[in-house]
């Protein structure tokens, strides 16, 4: 079963291609600077210079960021799908739109060939009430469902599997956290093989100390920032997601970087981040109880030896396995594709 995987975002378009009976990557094609200096125009143009054959494919996988309350698990997509996503484009401005352009796309050049959404908040949608709600007024959620979602499921499902193969358990019997460590940055417990809390929130802005965004601020800064600042709301939202985090305190957002200036505001971005990383870590442990890995995927987290050496040397992860595990978002948006062309034999 050939099966292509389809992830667009706002600049980019990475498409993988595998042959499923063997879990094989068969051929890997990547276009940057979309609608930027130096690129390509569109997302169309950007497709059309991969001169892939759609048609020859099983089915095409595609990574969509936010399903919202509508989407617990992986869908085939049809007009009312695509209807639903697009609704929730206020809630991921960044990513959904580009995300539903590699899907009508994709439509376009093959409307017979079988085509699913994966969805990266999917996977947290086993977290309880207490662990999705704010503490605001119930009508916010009620009629606006301003709640904590959480991202990059897809990944966290993966590390998931991975670790139960490595640790020789069932999914459901282990109590896990997985840390992806990138640009972008989450941590995830997961107790029992289920999602019971993450750190990225309403938006991927929420929780670690990531490459460009804040993480967890005193929501009062946005007030003082406009009020006393002048600062416009789109300013707030640029500074918090673009301008700040590793960048805004040592003037990279590539940890290699800053690790080999070795200033004091390098140094201060790595203790900054790595505090955030223990802080997380601490509280999951203490819902968790009983914890069988700490996991470790990502850029960041795969690649960084002085990040993963502090990480085990926390006084809270000493004594506990650390799983140093390659996340492939790809392959498991096609074993997605596998589980419900199955499913629908079944």
């Amino acid at each position: 079963m050939r099966v292509a995987v389809v992830n667009a975002g706002s600049s980019s378009l990475k498409v993988k291609l595998y042959n499923m009976t063997q879990d094989k990557l068969l051929e890997s094609y990547l276009v940057e600077y979309i609608a930027q200096e130096g690129g390509v125009a569109t997302h169309k143009e950007a497709l059309e210079s991969l001169e892939i054959d759609f048609e020859s494919i099983d089915m095409i996988g595609h990574r969509v960021v936010h399903g919202g309350e509508y989407f617990h698990s992986s869908v085939e997509i049809d007009d009312e799908v695509v209807k639903k996503i697009e609704g929730l484009n206020p809630l991921a401005p960044l990513h959904n739109p580009a995300n539903l352009e590699g899907i009508k796309l994709t439509r376009e050049k093959a409307p017979n060939i079988k085509q699913i959404a994966v969805f990266d908040t999917a996977f947290h949608t086993t977290m309880p009430e207490e662990a999705y709600l704010y503490a605001l007024d119930y009508k916010f959620y009620e009629e606006h469902h301003i709640r904590r979602y959480g991202f990059h499921g897809i990944s966290h499902s993966y590390l998931l599997e991975q670790s139960a193969k490595i640790l020789k358990k069932e999914q459901e019997e282990l109590n896990i956290i997985t840390l992806h460590l990138g640009n972008g940055a989450s941590i995830c417990a997961i107790e029992r093989g289920k999602s019971i809390d993450t750190s990225m929130g309403f938006t991927p802005l929420e929780g670690l100390v990531m490459g460009t965004r804040s993480g967890d601020i005193d929501p009062a800064i946005v007030f003082y920032m406009q009020r006393e600042l002048g600062y416009s709301v789109d300013e707030v939202d640029k500074e918090l997601n673009k301008h700040s985090g590793l960048l805004g305190l040592a003037k990279s957002n590539d940890l290699r970087e800053i690790l080999s200036k070795n200033t004091p505001e390098s140094r201060l971005a790595l203790e900054m981040m790595l505090r955030r990383i223990k802080k997380y870590i601490g509280a999951y442990i203490a819902l968790l109880g009983d914890v069988d890995a700490i996991v470790l995927s990502g850029g960041i987290g795969e690649n960084s030896k002085i990040l993963q050496e502090r990480v085990k040397n926390f006084s809270i992860v000493k004594g506990k396995k650390v799983l140093v595990i390659k996340t492939d978002e790809e392959l498991q948006i096609a074993k997605e594709c596998l589980r419900l062309k199955e499913q629908s034999v079944s």
